[in-house]
């Protein structure tokens, strides 16, 4: 069997994921039989060649199966798996990604400060790790999933905590005025690659008080290549319905469903961890939705210390580490005062403290008894270092939450920073990792060496005829794809055939292409696309040298102005420059991000400075070898050095009708006068002053926003212990 961790804690549910995998592999034939055992390890997925060796068995149900390894072996008739067994090449392809999968996780555990016997435990509210694990809704959750990833790469002990959502977040439907439509889909927990972790013959189970009552969470385990993500699911026959449905949906818009959500992740996920005998040296959490995990950690200290509870609240703190990701105040929750009493009375009892005591820890002053409790409040008062996601954001974030130290100089608030970085090889298209490969040093995928300068250097040499042909490879994959797509969405939104076809009918695969991605909310201003429309449609419409456009997002179910930003687009739908040349793709998530950051050639951001925490789309882009407009906001002011891609200012304007005006006027100005000319100066051939930008991002950016550095930076400046 494959391992999964190596000097691993006892009864992680590692023999439960050994059994779903031999129960599959009793379905296959003895050649085919280490399909089963990668199934469950989704270290495929970032592996060269694992994601194609599945889609060789059957790349249409491939697709249907949203590329879900279980469900495809589960599904593929039994003729099908007899006709592979006898294909030797691909035999041969399977044993060479199963002991490629087998040997990096046969790796010893780097050496840090945290160990195999007490690991760092990362919680978080969402986790893309893959398209076919729908527990994630953006950001947030794409970002969680590259740290696990990326910790598995270095070699970090690491184990993720965080809920099985049996609905996930909402799937997207617009219709013909662009107004967002929910719905949502029952994920089948037993088609999926995780095991429901067991103690003996029955589930493993953890109760979590909510408010007067218990409520029982069982735990799944999936395996992301070395690190084990534990998801808890409430979807069990002692709870009540209400109860059964707290892990249904991801972000409940209904307060108290939410703040039962964020006890079972926090209170529940601390004690999963201890029913399953791990003992973290660290607890990160990431974003405030884990904050009570802290709780459950002053009572784990006053139980095995025998402290008091001021010192056990201590060596809780000592244990803690958080990430904050938003400035903005929609994304900080508060929640009435008597409501959170509520929730976490039988916490408190537990743990035998004045539940108004807690509320206190969450209020930027504690003694204002008018004040709602806020999560992010309780979790920087719970930690022992805290940190922002760009260097800006940490800026931002001491100034914000000044007020929690009112001793101090705002320089001097304890919140770091810790700029996110992407999982490159989950990211790159084929075509430019093995550009990449044949260009960059031997092993330049390794961990250690993947964020190291020296490294990407070697991008500067690569030939302009070379880049040229993988960035037009990559951008004709993505048009081939939003050309069927487009025709489909359309139609499906009951538009007339002539409107339904004109993208598949215009969309260029030579043209510049740009990519406006984002989750929807107002400060994104996906509205500032079309400030001047006569300006944008001139730009749509030139002929000999076209621009395409194509824009993806959710709103939240309950932002009525994110929604609203899209009607705006679709009221310019049927002008004949823009029918052809702008599509909006219904369903952003990650395998529709994918093929919009490998292909596009200028990813636009424009959110309203100060408020874009980092951003990570855009890095994903430059990977790829596309080239950043952006705000100087988030990671961007990090990146930009005046060669690689194009700034719009960053300065902050309580007057937002005049910042809008202005950005506005900037966005037209540098896509008109600089980013067109530059794509199209080699008339047809390879525009060497682009690709020179090109090299330079590929070059800077490469290394400096990956994820191994962020996990690095992670383990040694957040997780190591302070002198």
């Amino acid at each position: 069997m494959l391992t999964t961790l190596t000097a691993e804690p006892p009864a992680t549910g590692t023999a439960d994921l050994e059994a779903a995998a031999v129960a599959m592999a009793s379905r296959l034939p003895d050649a085919l039989q280490p399909l089963a055992e990668l199934a469950y390890n989704y270290r495929w997925s970032w592996m060269r060649g694992g994601p194609e060796l599945f889609a060789a068995i059957d790349p249409t149900r491939w697709a249907l199966t949203h590329m879900n390894p279980v469900r495809l072996l589960q599904e593929v008739p039994p003729a099908r798996f007899q006709r592979m067994a006898a294909d030797e090449d691909f035999i041969g392809r399977l044993h060479e990604v199963h002991a490629a999968v087998a040997a990096d996780l046969a790796r010893p555990y780097a050496e840090s400060s945290v160990t195999a016997s007490r690991p760092a435990a990362f919680f978080c509210a969402e986790y893309a790790v893959h398209q076919s694990l729908p527990v994630y809704s953006g950001g947030l959750g794409v970002l969680a999933g590259d740290i696990l990833k990326a910790t598995s790469d270095l070699a970090v002990p690491q184990v993720g905590v965080g809920l099985m959502y049996r609905h996930g977040y909402f799937r997207q439907r617009t219709d013909a005025g662009g107004w967002q439509h929910e719905y949502w889909v029952d994920t089948d927990a037993d088609r999926v690659p995780a095991a429901l972790v067991t103690a003996g013959d029955q589930p493993l189970t953890v109760s979590v008080p909510v408010a007067d009552r218990q409520v029982v969470a069982q735990i799944w385990r999936v395996q992301v290549g070395r690190v084990p993500l534990l998801l808890l699911d409430t979807n069990r026959p002692e709870n009540t319905p209400a109860d059964r449905f707290i892990t249904s949906r991801l972000y409940v818009g209904e307060p108290d469903l939410r703040l039962a959500q964020y006890a079972v992740l926090g209170i529940g996920g601390v004690r999963a961890l201890r029913a399953m005998h791990i003992d973290p040296a660290v607890v990160h959490l990431n974003e405030g939705h884990a904050a009570f995990a802290c709780l459950e950690l002053a009572r784990g200290e006053a139980l095995r210390g025998g402290l008091e509870v001021h010192d056990a609240f201590e060596a809780a703190r000592w244990r803690t580490v958080f990430t904050t990701h938003t400035p903005v105040p929609a994304g900080n929750d508060t929640y009435p005062a008597e409501q959170v009493a509520d929730l976490l009375s039988g916490e408190a009892a537990e743990l035998g403290v004045d539940v108004w005591e807690l509320i206190a820890r969450g209020r930027t002053n504690p003694h204002d008894a008018h004040e709602p409790f806020g999560v992010t409040q309780f979790a920087l008062r719970s930690s022992r270092g805290a940190n922002g996601v760009a260097a800006r954001h940490g800026e931002v974030a001491r100034g914000m939450w000044h007020a929690l130290w009112p001793d101090r100089d705002v320089e001097d608030v304890p919140i770091a920073h810790v700029t996110n970085g992407v999982h490159v090889p989950t990211w790159l298209g084929r075509p430019m990792w093995e550009l990449l490969d044949r260009h960059l040093p031997e092993g330049w995928l390794d961990a250690e060496r993947l964020h190291d300068p020296a490294t990407w250097e070697a991008a500067r040499a690569i030939s302009d005829d070379e880049l040229w042909a993988v960035r037009r490879a990559q951008r004709a994959e993505l048009i081939a794809m939003v050309r069927e797509r487009s025709v489909i969405e359309r139609l499906a939104r009951g538009e007339a055939k002539e409107y339904a076809h004109a993208a598949a009918e215009r969309l260029d695969e030579d043209a510049l292409t740009i990519g406006f991605a984002r989750r929807l909310a107002t400060y994104k201003r996906l509205d500032m696309l079309l400030a001047d429309p006569d300006r944008m449609l001139a730009l749509l419409g030139a002929e000999d040298r076209p621009v395409q456009l194509l824009v993806a997002g959710k709103a939240h179910p309950k932002d009525d102005g994110g929604k609203r930003l899209v009607t705006r687009l679709f009221e310019f739908r049927h002008h004949p420059h823009f029918a052809g040349r702008v599509v909006f793709l219904d369903d952003y998530d990650v395998a529709l991000g994918a093929s919009l950051v490998r292909g596009c050639d200028v990813w636009v951001n424009l959110p309203r400075p100060p408020l874009e925490a980092s951003g990570t789309s855009g890095m994903k882009n430059a990977v790829n070898g596309g080239l950043q407009l952006s705000v100087l906001d988030g990671w961007w002011p990090e990146a930009y050095d005046g060669a690689n891609g194009w700034a719009i200012s960053g300065d902050v304007d309580p007057d937002h009708d005049g910042q809008d005006a202005r950005h506005a006027a900037d966005f037209y100005r540098v896509l008109g006068d600089e980013v067109v000319p530059a794509f199209y100066e080699g008339d047809g051939g390879p525009p060497h002053r682009w690709l020179n930008m090109v090299r330079d991002s590929l070059a800077t950016i490469g290394p400096a926003f990956s994820a191994t550095r962020m996990a690095s930076d992670y383990v040694r400046a957040m997780y190591a212990p302070p002198s």
